[in-house]
């Protein structure tokens, strides 16, 4: 990434004389009372056009890459549901044919053009990837009677289409094996599309990293509301896609909307160098926990000459801290298990391919790839390190870390999904966490009791917004964005903060190389402009709660415990699931907690429930109501059954729809 922001600094620049802005996409008909983007103010598009010249653009490696092997792709572009609700349609970013507009960062438009090409590709003989189908990558390795789905994308629609691209040109091959790299969503969502009848009783085996199942429910369901909340500001799912909306996010291009599922691995591979054998294809394992996810794995294929590197090397820089929230990723081990996957397998392959974006052919192009991935992660970790032992808090280092000039030349490096402003923070926030040891720091304010005080200090609402409308003829977007957030949260009454906050926000989006933070500063613009749009994607499925364990269950019920209406409640309820060792849980000084047995720790029951686990689930996840439970076959209850819906009372339900830009 040329900048350790993702967003051109219009006054640190030249400025040539901008190109006529182009007319703005028009909005959904559906959409009430809509606005019009507004186009590219002239710093923004200065700016945008400077780093045409100051980029490789003359570099058509990739173009030609993203295209090699390119077999066909579906003749329906519009993926839907059962409904008739459309999922995903390909044909959405057709615009990204044309010329870059001044609306778009140069560099960010060509990468979102590379990630928008779909259609099934050869990778190598015997392996196939179905690519802009959903934000991530299907790929398929023929076996001898059937074929191998490596990370079935995020929704089952998708991945149905995907399996039937693959069978029009490669024959009805049968789904003989499933493979997630890792423990996201995006890449064991839709396996409902390619075993809709999950692994068949044990005949389709599906391979998963350790630990895979305890990672893929637990950040799906502990944080999922609050995640899922930003993913869609992250992803820009409700942004019309075109010039002054959604273009890309880095990664990929967006998210599907179909439905999620997961069916549970039924082979662990535990450790690196570990061989398996699916439908006659030798696959070798590298573990590489605490990368991109806390479960995941590479994979080389020896009789291919193959290397697949999930999401451990992929073209751009990924994030260290995803911005809709996840726990914080070791740049350190991610360097240290590229190194160790260039020792292991890069001398036999002759193609390396990730589960984004397009392959590497070539075993010199692929060394130097992921070597300089290698160094890319390396460089952010050590030279984080370096600055916050001379002092430098995370948002000084921030500005003033910069990569070397030969990674900067890399494309793949580019910060297109995460970037250097965020990762060096995440990398101080690992190591030091959220206080930067001013003591000044220590006891803040809340946003919304800062910003009255702020705005007061500053003479009040109608002067900030006028000072602010200076800074903006300006072309410093980015300080009014900063000083017009205290208005908003003293007054998010006030009409003429909100459009100027928009207006800022809509041109630093413009300028950014990053998609992802493109898609957060217009979403925030277009919730200032029409209100709140909602979440249009949820990953909380049956299947995902389902594939909780009862502890992981017990604890998510315990995250949603209103706490001060639960200071004097004590509860105790005793399960007795299918004859196992009962299960007392109690809430108690406003805590839900769980302990298995009848130990010391297990407070004397008010109820007992003897019961199914099936029942016991239905119950828990809001299936049944606890009026119902006495009346289901096998369920007994003793003691005050009154209890059971006084401890569910005390739970809150999480809000999917949450202010972001607003208090």
């Amino acid at each position: 990434m040329p900048e350790s922001t993702p967003n051109p600094d219009p006054k640190s620049r030249p400025r040539p004389k901008p190109t006529a802005p182009k007319p703005a996409a028009s909005k959904p008909a559906s959409k009430p009372a809509p606005t019009t983007p507004k186009p590219a103010q002239p710093p923004i598009a200065a700016a945008n056009n400077a780093l045409t010249a100051r980029l490789p653009f003359d570099d058509t490696q990739d173009l030609d890459d993203a295209r090699r092997g390119f077999m066909g792709t579906a003749a329906d572009p519009l993926i839907k549901e059962g409904t008739g609700r459309t999922v995903w349609d390909l044909d959405a970013y057709g615009f990204l044919a044309g010329d870059c507009p001044d609306t778009a960062n140069p560099s960010l438009w060509r990468q979102s053009r590379l990630c928008s090409d779909h259609g099934l590709f050869e990778v190598t003989d015997g392996i196939y990837q179905v690519r802009g189908f959903d934000l991530s990558n299907m790929t398929l390795v023929e076996g001898d009677t059937g074929v191998l789905v490596i990370d079935p994308l995020i929704s089952a629609e998708t991945a149905a289409a995907g399996l039937a691209l693959y069978r029009e040109h490669r024959g009805d091959r049968p789904v003989t094996g499933v493979l997630y790299t890792h423990s996201h969503i995006d890449h064991f969502g839709g396996v409902r599309g390619v075993l809709p009848d999950g692994a068949a009783d044990g005949g389709v085996p599906v391979l998963a990293p350790d630990g895979f199942l305890e990672h893929a429910v637990r950040e799906n369901v502990y944080a999922g509301t609050a995640m899922a909340r930003r993913a869609a500001y992250m992803y820009g799912a409700a942004l019309p896609k075109g010039e002054r909306g959604q273009i890309g996010a880095g990664l990929g291009q967006t998210t599907s909307t179909g439905s999620v599922g997961l069916v549970p691995p039924t082979r662990d591979i535990t450790r690196t160098g570990q061989t398996e054998t699916v439908d006659g294809i030798r696959m070798v394992f590298q573990l590489t926990p605490g990368t991109e996810a806390p479960a995941e794995l590479n994979i080389h294929f020896p009789d291919r000459s193959a290397l697949c590197m999930a999401e451990n090397a992929t073209h751009n820089q990924h994030n260290l801290l995803t911005l809709r929230g996840a726990e914080v990723r070791d740049p350190r081990v991610w360097a240290q298990y590229l190194a160790e996957a260039i020792d292991r397998f890069a001398g036999s392959s002759d193609v390396a391919f990730a589960s984004h974006h397009w392959p590497v052919w070539g075993r010199e192009q692929l060394i130097r790839f992921l070597s300089e991935q290698r160094d890319l992660y390396a460089y952010l970790h050590d030279q984080t390190l370096r600055l916050l032992n001379q002092g430098l808090t995370a948002l000084e280092i921030a500005e003033s870390l910069r990569m070397p000039p030969a990674l900067e030349r890399a494309w793949h490096t580019h910060g297109y999904y995460g970037s250097v402003s965020h990762n060096t923070k995440a990398v101080y926030q690992r190591y030091l966490g959220w206080f930067d040891g001013n003591p000044a720091h220590l006891w803040e304010h809340p946003p919304v009791e800062a910003a009255r005080r702020y705005v007061e200090f500053m003479g009040g609402a109608d002067e900030v917004v006028r000072r602010a409308r200076e800074s903006f003829a300006e072309g410093d977007y980015r300080w009014v964005a900063q000083v017009v957030h205290h208005v908003l949260f003293a007054d998010p009454d006030h009409a003429e903060a909100r459009r100027l906050q928009a207006d800022a926000l809509e041109q630093l989006g413009y300028g950014s190389e990053n998609g992802t933070w493109r898609n957060f500063y217009l979403m925030g613009a277009l919730e200032l402009r029409e209100g709140p749009v909602g979440t249009p994607t949820a990953t909380t499925s049956p299947d995902l709660l389902a594939a909780l364990t009862l502890d992981q269950l017990f604890d998510s019920l315990a995250i949603r415990v209103d706490g001060p209406r639960s200071w004097d409640a004590d509860i105790t309820v005793r399960w007795t699931v299918d004859g196992r060792d009962p299960v007392t849980l109690r809430l108690h000084n406003g805590v839900l907690t769980h302990v298995t047995g009848t130990g010391p720790a297990a407070a004397e029951p008010d109820v007992e429930v003897d019961l199914a686990e099936a029942d016991l689930r239905a119950l828990l996840t809001g299936g049944t109501d606890p009026a119902d439970l006495a009346a289901r076959d096998g369920v007994r209850i003793s003691g005050d059954a009154s209890r059971l819906p006084a401890l569910l009372g005390h739970l809150a339900a999480p809000d999917p729809d949450f202010a972001i830009v607003t208090p």
